[in-house]
């Protein structure tokens, strides 16, 4: 349910996105700026349909390839949803909560339907063209629901409202709290779309009903900003306190380092109100601090409040909107006295808290952990380095692309390529295709390393000493820990026919490059995890999964081969990297007849990457169900 929320919180990012544009015509148009009615108009066209772009937005955000398709049917589920319920009881207003539904429902309908396929007769309307017809059809449905019984959630929804709305400083502030505690979760956005968007509503001068109270304050409503103004004094001056105790806070000669970086953030908050750079510097460092800031949120909030100050925002409470909305507010100056209290409090509190429990802000950092993460942030960058000197320089490479296990180049001279220094450095077998190109196989790591290259390519290699260019890699070198395997811990991930993997149609799996294990030749088009551990890589091209066992044995599954080149079509991800898996979890869904036409072979590799000299003994070569077990062992 938290992953959920959080796709919800990621995706309303998009949206959102919108209001500082909405919110300058808006601004710029009134009487005592430009006075220009259709401007002001024209930016109230935006805030009014905010419920649909949502919708739109949200059906992006949750689309796994961010189709316009997506967003197509949130638009459309969001209309039959809406018209629908009217149709029923014209007294329910869903307001920003049905965009929210029809995107999130519309997201979802096309990860499921976006490839489905019907007969000739009715393929014109298979594919992404059938996902704003599945949508339609759900939210009817959905909209018959709603229509009777969302009078129970809305009367709920009204009452925490009236509640918040009218609990005066204590509301305020409970709301300043939340506010942040929320942020490291990423449902700070959720709650902010109720009160900013959603919560109450008023009438403007044209007769518009207008909701949320972003939107009222900007046009012209004089109950709402107090629940936006307290953020002024915390963005403005709070956080950038908090920036100075960290840098007074710092080592001695640490303080260089981190100066520079804690005045950029300081900055962007004080300007723009874009606080997450300097939350995020401090927040898993020592939560008691983010705790200390949420408090003091909270706080700044009740006191704006109690002092009758109104100031609202289009973007965040930095300089750039105070400034810009100065003019609307009612006692802004008063938040500046608020700022300097907060200042003061968040310089004491942070600086006293830091110094006296030795927390590890930045600039705070034991040495040992400082080398540990410089060591881990160079490791691919020196490797890369490596790399490039041993395949003739980045002169020599026209061209850098990788797939699942290994680096694909063209070279300008192929025959300078140094394939002793190659293995040297981790390398587990180089491959010469055609006149010019060349495969190197690294392993599942090797999107790093490719990353690291193409950028050493693009900016300038990292330059090495002689014997760091031949020095080999640390991270493939690690001894083996004698891992073990019995016949009933793996079970089969797929129904098919099992294959040694000398029959695999490809060097690099069928010589063992990659490492021991068998293949699938599937005929069931889910993938299911073969064993109890932890996903520790699905690649963007959802073709691969690697996954880790308790015991730290590695394992990969590479459905197909060639099939980066689908670049993710046909193949849908039903994980995500870091989540625990128990045999027969789902891990990727195939589409079978899309990919046995597009890629040369279907036969999948599985292999025990991590393997060194361990017997592994494959028991059966015939066709097996999903869930079998006795098919192989490790000693």
């Amino acid at each position: 349910m938290l992953n959920f929320l959080q796709r919800i919180g990621k995706s309303l990012m998009f949206p959102i996105a919108t209001l500082p544009a909405a919110a300058l015509l808006v601004r710029l148009g009134m009487d005592d700026m430009f006075g220009i009615p259709f401007m002001t108009a024209a930016g109230n066209g935006i805030l009014e349909n905010l419920a649909l772009i949502f919708a739109i937005g949200i059906a992006m955000g949750f689309a796994k390839d961010g189709s316009g398709a997506a967003a197509l049917a949130g638009a459309v589920g969001y209309l039959v949803l809406t018209n629908g319920i009217t149709a029923i009881n014209d007294t329910i207003d869903m307001g920003v909560f049905a965009g929210v539904i029809a995107g999130v429902i519309a997201g979802l309908l096309y990860n499921r339907f976006n490839d489905v396929k019907f007969p000739e007769f009715l393929s014109f309307f298979g594919g992404k063209r059938f996902v704003p017809i599945i949508t339609s059809l759900v939210m009817v449905i959905l909209s018959f629901v709603l229509g009777y019984l969302w009078v129970y959630p809305q009367y709920a929804l009204d009452a925490a409202t009236g509640w918040i709305l009218n609990a005066g400083e204590i509301g305020a502030g409970v709301y300043g709290v939340l506010n942040r505690l929320l942020i490291p979760v990423g449902l700070h956005h959720v709650i902010n779309t109720f009160i900013w968007f959603d919560f109450g509503t008023f009438t403007t001068a044209a007769d518009a009903v207008v909701h949320g109270e972003i939107n009222r304050f900007l046009n012209g409503d004089p109950n709402a900003g107090y629940f936006l103004a307290g953020f002024f004094p915390i963005m403005m001056f709070g956080l950038p306190a908090a920036c100075l105790a960290m840098y007074m806070a710092a080592k001695k000669h640490r303080k260089a380092a981190v100066g520079g970086m804690l005045l950029s953030i300081a900055l962007t908050s004080f300007l723009t109100g874009v606080t997450e750079p300097i939350e995020f510097s401090f927040m898993f460092l020592s939560p008691l601090l983010y705790v200390v800031h949420s408090i003091l949120t909270g706080v700044a909030m009740a006191l704006a409040y109690a002092f009758d100050i109104r100031h609202g925002f289009g973007f965040s409470a930095g300089l750039i909107d105070f400034a810009l909305n100065y003019n609307i507010a009612e006692n802004p100056v008063s938040l500046i006295l608020i700022g300097l209290i907060m200042f003061v409090l968040y310089f004491v509190l942070f600086y006293f808290l830091i110094v006296k429990l030795d927390l590890k802000t930045p600039g705070r950092e034991d040495e040992e952990d400082i080398m540990e993460e410089e060591q881990e942030e160079n490791a691919y960058d020196k490797k890369a380095a490596r790399y490039l000197h041993a395949l003739g320089g980045p002169d020599n490479i026209v061209s850098l692309d990788y797939c699942t296990t290994r680096l694909r180049l063209q070279m300008t001279d192929r025959e300078v390529v140094d394939e002793q220094a190659l293995r040297r450095l981790g390398s587990k077998g180089v491959m010469k295709v055609g006149k010019t190109n060349v495969q190197v196989v690294v392993g599942t790591t090797v999107e790093f390393l490719a990353s690291a290259m193409q950028k050493q390519i693009e900016t300038g290699l990292l330059p090495l000493s002689d014997s760091e260019k031949e020095k080999a890699g640390t991270m493939e070198q690690v001894e083996s820990e004698g891992y073990t395997l019995e016949s009933d811990e793996f079970q089969m991930p797929v129904d098919g026919k099992i294959l040694p993997l000398t029959e695999v149609p490809d060097q690099v799996f069928a010589q063992g490059m990659m490492g021991q294990g068998f293949a699938v030749d599937p005929a069931g088009d889910v993938f299911c995890s073969p064993v109890d551990g932890e996903v520790v890589q699905v690649f963007p091209t959802k073709h691969a999964v690697g996954i880790v066992m308790n015991n730290g044995l590695e394992i990969l599954i590479h459905v197909g081969l060639d099939t980066v080149k689908l670049e993710g079509r046909g193949f849908e991800s039903l994980v995500n990297a870091g989540q625990k898996v128990k045999k027969g979890t789902p891990l990727l869904r195939v589409d079978l007849n899309y990919v046995s036409k597009h890629a040369p072979s279907l036969i999948t590799p599985i292999i025990f990457t991590n393997l060194k000299e361990e017997s592994f003994q494959l028991l059966a070569t015939e066709d097996k169900m999903q869930g079998d077990k006795g098919l192989l062992s490790i000693k």
